[in-house]
Formats: structure tokens, C-alpha cells, sequence
């Protein structure tokens, strides 16, 4: 057995070649999904709430959060890093897969913006509103 990294394994089966195994957070050891086949995995549809806003995605079942979170920055403009994405009340990681954690067609998931980008960001308007002031008293002066 050739060892690929702490949580994924490769056995040769002469047969069909490289079995790839995946270590779930239960602990349980099972075959690696393959994701580059997406388009015979069956599509759900999942709604995503963002404040007031709602938004429809469309992914492959067996997706990732981190997978959706890629899509939701395509439709809002919040980098994937500032993204918390909540299914049944609990943050979900970017490496849980959708359809293991029990998100099904028209599930709700909800998104909030990461509370320390948001403040960076009013920090960063404080800072701009600032020198925007300085800059018009010198202009008027």
C-alpha cells in the first residue's frame, strides 16, 4: 500500500488499476468518490438565504460546501474565505460532502459573512471615508 497523505490511501488492484480511499471525519475508510465525473451525478437545487436575499444554486449531489461556497461567491462577491455556511443550525466545513451531512433537493442553507472580514471591511471604510475628508479639506483650502 502506497501512502498518499494522512487521510487518503491508494491500493493497485491489477484488475482495474489505483483504488483511491478517503478517511471520513467519522473515522470510517471508504473508496474515493470521483468527482471529475459530475455530469451522471444527479443535480440538486438548494436554496441559499443571505440576509433578505435568496439565492437558487444548482450542484451535483455529492458536491462539497467548499464546492458550494465557490458558487455562492460567483453570485454574491464574497470571497470563499469570508463565507460561513450554515445547514440545520451547525457551520459546516469546505471538505463535508452535501449529500453525507443530509442536504437534499430545495434544502435551506444559510450564509453569513465572516465576522472579522466584516469588520476589516468597515475598518477599511473608516479609513477610506478619512482620507477622503483629509483630501477635500486640502482641495478647499
Amino acid at each position: 500500500m502506497k501512502r498518499l497523505s494522512s487521510s487518503k490511501r491508494v491500493v493497485n488492484n491489477s484488475v482495474k488499476g489505483a483504488i483511491e480511499w478517503e478517511l471520513r471525519p467519522g473515522g470510517m475508510l471508504v473508496q474515493k468518490r470521483n468527482m471529475g465525473d459530475s455530469s451522471s451525478a444527479p443535480m440538486i437545487k438548494i436554496k441559499v438565504s443571505h440576509g433578505s436575499y435568496h439565492h437558487d444554486i444548482a450542484l451535483p449531489a455529492q458536491s462539497t460546501f467548499g464546492d458550494l461556497k465557490r458558487v455562492v461567491a460567483q453570485e454574491t462577491g464574497l470571497e470563499p474565505k469570508e463565507q460561513r455556511l450554515l445547514f440545520q443550525g451547525k457551520e459546516k466545513d469546505d471538505e463535508e460532502c452535501l449529500h453525507m451531512v443530509g442536504v437534499k433537493d430545495m434544502s435551506k442553507v444559510v450564509l453569513l459573512e465572516d465576522p472579522a472580514t466584516k469588520e476589516r471591511k468597515l475598518e477599511k471604510m473608516n479609513r477610506n471615508r478619512t482620507v477622503l475628508k483629509a483630501c477635500e479639506e486640502v482641495a478647499t483650502g
